[in-house]
């Protein structure tokens, strides 16, 4: 394959975000009240926590299907996924506790003893530790993640709301709702290291790879706090609009979007200039954000309108509402097969979310005999990004090419993959001969000879 026809495939692929055609692919019944969902890159699968039916839906994602239902306990809450241990974590509020369920046998291996009302998880992956948000006794259970046991607990302020990691910095920050401030914790020493003040009502947080920068979303005064993620410092606080409710990140274009619960829209917010960029109207009860970088799409869950906005990545631009279900309330994305899973609260449903551009057409793609799968984690990565590759009956090849076109490194495996057809490898963001690459946009291409995937991922220092 020629140079110029590689550089043409990847363009494509790079530009194709702005002709991909979202639509509802399937709904399925899950369990009663359905409140948080995470996506397991290491099995492929989906859990879905549902908190009046104190079960979690496991669901497959190759085919969408529902694989088992796990009784968990009284009022699951909030999930995270521990990738190098491969674990699920599941908190439970009524109860106290958080329970850890194998990935790959989906059996629940282990409760935790957390404390009062523990609503919130994040996982450090330097560490590998699960933080837990306790909100009626204003601190931090810290989980190690090989083990299952409680390392330590650590005071945080007033109302633990929300968590979220910072890999650059290996800290995890801790917003506080009823005390107005953030709570920033070392991840190697899980000793409180500062606590700094935000605004009204501290009620989500995101961060910001590329500039180091953690944003706070103040519900009260309707406003996002930007933290330096090295000096601890307030760098600015932007004004949202009534309400903002959830955060995320778009890497690909360094942006930040708040959803604001009341006023029925979402602010974005340049990730370089911490100055609002433009205010993208949506539907209504705006309760959770996702960010799918395959198609550079952010996907705004709206619970009183029933529905799910599409928001173009580049041009802040709606692209289309998609109808769900009753009271979608959480979020997640699978970037192997371009997927967004949507938790309807009253209707006791899952919404998927399709991308036409993977399968060429509004349906699901036939099964093959010669099927292939690329997923990356994390997207975008700083230091290696984890390629899980399912290649069945043939030898895959496997290589990382720049914007241009150019080849940049080989990662096919040296064997076929039968009779197992999967397999994950690493990449640490260097070419052929050990050599850094610069930060940018890079494409993963997994072949069989037959046919290919692509996935742009994004380098970071």
């Amino acid at each position: 394959m020629s140079k110029f026809l590689i550089a043409a495939i990847v363009l494509a692929g790079l530009l194709a975000g702005a002709a991909h055609a979202q639509w509802l692919d399937t709904t399925f019944d899950v369990g009663s009240g359905p409140r948080a969902l995470v996506y397991d890159s290491v099995s492929d699968k989906i859990y879905c926590a549902n908190g009046l039916s104190d079960s979690v839906t496991v669901i497959d994602g190759a085919s969408d299907t529902v694989i088992t239902f796990l009784a968990v306990g009284t009022s699951p809450y909030a999930l995270c996924c521990n990738p190098q241990d491969n674990k699920v974590y599941c908190s439970h509020v009524n109860r106290d506790s958080v329970t850890v369920i194998n990935g790959a046998s989906n059996h629940v291996v282990a409760t935790v003893v957390a404390d009062s009302w523990p609503d919130a998880l994040c996982y450090n992956p330097q560490e590998n530790k699960v933080y837990c948000a306790n909100h009626w006794s204003n601190n931090v259970t810290v989980i190690d993640g090989a083990s299952n046991q409680v390392i330590t607990t650590v005071t945080a302020g007033l109302g633990p709301q929300a968590l979220c990691y910072n890999p650059q910095d290996n800290k995890v920050y801790c917003a506080n709702w009823q005390s107005n401030n953030v709570t920033v914790i070392d991840g190697a020493s899980d000793t409180v290291i500062a606590t700094v003040m935000a605004d009204s009502g501290p009620e989500a947080l995101c961060y910001n790879l590329r500039d180091d920068r953690v944003y706070c979303a103040n519900i009260w005064s309707a406003s996002v706090t930007v933290i330096n993620g090295a000096s601890n410092q307030v760098v600015t606080t932007v004004e949202a609009d009534s309400d903002p409710e959830a955060l995320c990140y778009n890497a690909q274009n360094n942006k930040v979007y708040c959803a604001n619960f009341k006023s029925g829209n979402v602010t974005v917010i340049d990730g370089a200039s911490n100055q609002a960029i433009t205010t993208v109207t949506t539907g209504t009860s705006l309760v959770a954000l996702c960010y799918n970088a395959q198609d550079d799409k952010v996907y705004c869950a709206n619970c009183g309108s029933n529905d799910v906005t599409v928001i173009d990545g580049a041009s802040n631009s709606v692209v289309k509402d998609i109808w769900v279900g009753n009271s979608p309330c959480a979020m997640t994305c699978n970037p192997a097969r371009d997927r967004i899973y949507v938790a309807n609260y009253e209707y006791n449903t899952v919404s998927v979310i399709q991308d036409s551009a993977l399968v060429g057409m509004q349906g699901r793609a036939p099964l093959v005999k010669h099927r292939l799968t690329l997923g990356t984690y994390p997207n975008p990565f700083s230091e290696q990004v984890c390629l899980r590759l399912t290649v069945i009956g043939l030898r895959p090849e496997l290589r990382v090419y720049d914007v241009n076109g150019a080849l940049v490194r080989d990662l096919s495996p040296t064997r076929s993959l039968a009779p197992s057809p999967s397999c994950s490898l690493t990449w640490d963001g260097t070419d052929g001969l050990g050599r850094r690459l610069p930060v940018g946009i890079y494409v993963v291409r997994l072949t069989d000879g037959t046919a290919n995937v692509n996935r742009k991922i994004l380098l970071l220092r």
